[in-house]
């Protein structure tokens, strides 16, 4: 008998710089964090992570992208969601110290699904 690990989908919006990480790991795992980045958080879900690749990546590096993964979601319920605006801004917080070992729970590859540019002139 098989059994299948329970799957979350989660986004991570991200700019041009964590994206290039991201596509160096072979699309398999998330940069570690800088030292004043304690908690990576990626969103629950595309509406949110696209406002943030929209409108604050844009805004501080040019582009924008949002990126989708499978996750283990038994894994996932040991990390706390956290609502930190209206009712679709949930990020699923995980300390930086914890990254790597959240980076082997992730399922299969992570995939851009958007991306957003600044307005040229």
């Amino acid at each position: 008998m098989k059994h299948e690990t329970p799957l979350l989908t989660l986004y991570r919006p991200t700019g041009p710089k964590e994206l290039a990480l991201i596509e160096a790991s072979g699309w398999r795992a998330f940069p570690p964090r800088l030292p004043d980045q304690p908690i990576f958080y990626p969103v629950m879900n595309e509406e949110y992570a696209t406002q943030i690749a929209r409108d604050w990546n844009v805004k501080a590096s040019g582009a924008g992208f949002v990126t989708k993964f499978s996750f283990d979601a038994d894994y996932a319920a040991r990390f706390r969601v956290q609502r930190v605006g209206g009712a679709i801004h949930d990020e699923l917080w995980v300390p930086a110290e914890e990254l790597e070992e959240f980076n082997r729970h992730i399922i299969g590859t992570i995939e851009v699904i958007a991306e957003f540019h600044a307005a040229t002139r």
